[in-house]
């Protein structure tokens, strides 16, 4: 496998989005791209069930697992184990704003302690032969995002980081939620391209605020490569685009029926494990978006998949009621 080629296009790491059940539904999509976990800590993966925190599905390849931490002795253990799981990077969380997380001393507050953020590397690349990777924010609070972010750059470099993912925001750990983290401190996509040129040939991908195919293919020229968060969730159809236009892979984009039958498949098994329909449903409302129809089909996947027994069906009953809504919105146009 070549990872450096997967993380031309990546997804986000996000809370509560990408866990298996959604990166299952981002493979069916892109056979190329790479996917991430949802951040877990490193105290979790040393003392918590593995297996639940930690399995995931060998479709999944290539799939990077996200760590959050500041002890480097407990993040080698996370990374041994992780390592042992099969995973194809390990990624350490230096982004994330929350409260919950700055009182764990992980996160967005750990740029305010680059010497410890390469400490916590070099122990992880000693602990195992998986890559290890950070994902930062350009800054937080009142830092010189010049001075401070290269500072802490050179210093995930020097520990034998294998790439930096860096989203193109300040965090404010005072005064914002992490909702807001997401949204108002204003994007600054030149400063993480003079970063990558600057460290060239290290790579550094971009993330933050892409939401579409095009206006990732447009940073492709500046760093080595994208990361692409909420536009991937919300609109998971786009998804179907990533292998031609980044890797140039020519087979044919799967259709939404394609995906659908895979997803039916999968929910099957899953179902017959105890997994409740409305956990893999959830991720997939997005998928018939400006189609007509497509609140129908949304409110299919959501109601009728949390009602007690929902089983495989309703997934079909989502795409009918697609169908059946495109076939009179066509009957509308040729009257």
């Amino acid at each position: 496998m070549n990872l450096s080629l997967a993380r031309i296009f990546s997804i986000a790491p996000m809370m509560d989005w990408t866990d298996r059940h959604c990166r299952y539904l981002h493979r069916q999509l892109t056979k190329r791209a790479l996917l991430f976990t949802e951040m877990v800590t490193s105290a979790a993966v040393v003392h918590g069930d593995r297996q639940h925190l930690l399995g995931f599905n060998a479709e999944e390849h290539p799939v990077a697992v996200q760590l959050g931490g500041s002890d480097p002795e407990q993040l080698a253990e996370a990374a041994r184990i992780c390592a042992g799981f099969g995973y194809d990077e390990i990624n350490l969380n230096v982004g994330c704003p929350s409260d919950r997380v700055q009182s764990g001393r992980f996160g967005a507050c750990l740029m305010a302690e680059p010497e410890l953020v390469a400490e916590c590397v070099v122990a992880m690349r000693r602990a195992t032969e998986v890559p290890v990777t950070v994902k930062c924010r350009i800054g937080i609070d009142d830092q010189d995002t010049e001075e401070s972010l290269d500072r802490f750059a050179r210093g995930v470099v020097e520990a034998g980081a294998d790439a930096l993912y860096v989203h193109a925001r300040k965090a404010w750990l005072q005064g914002l939620s992490p909702k807001q983290n997401r949204d108002v401190p204003p994007l600054d996509y030149p400063r993480v391209h003079r970063l990558a040129a600057d460290l060239a040939p290290f790579r550094v991908y971009i993330n933050g605020g892409i939401e579409k195919i095009e206006q990732a293919l447009s940073h492709l020229n500046a760093t080595s490569g994208v990361m692409m968060g909420r536009g991937a969730y919300h609109n998971p159809m786009q998804l179907a685009q990533v292998d031609a236009a980044f890797f140039g892979d020519t087979t044919p984009a799967p259709s939404l029926e394609e995906i659908l039958a895979a997803m039916t498949d999968y929910a099957g098994r899953e179902l017959s494990k105890g997994t409740r329909l409305n956990a893999i449903t959830r991720h997939m409302i997005g998928l018939a978006n400006q189609r007509p129809g497509a609140r129908r089909f949304r409110q299919i996947l959501t109601v009728e998949a949390c009602r007690p027994g929902a089983g495989i069906a309703v997934i079909a009953d989502a795409l009918e009621a697609l169908h059946r809504a495109e076939a009179a919105a066509q009957e509308r146009l040729s009257a």
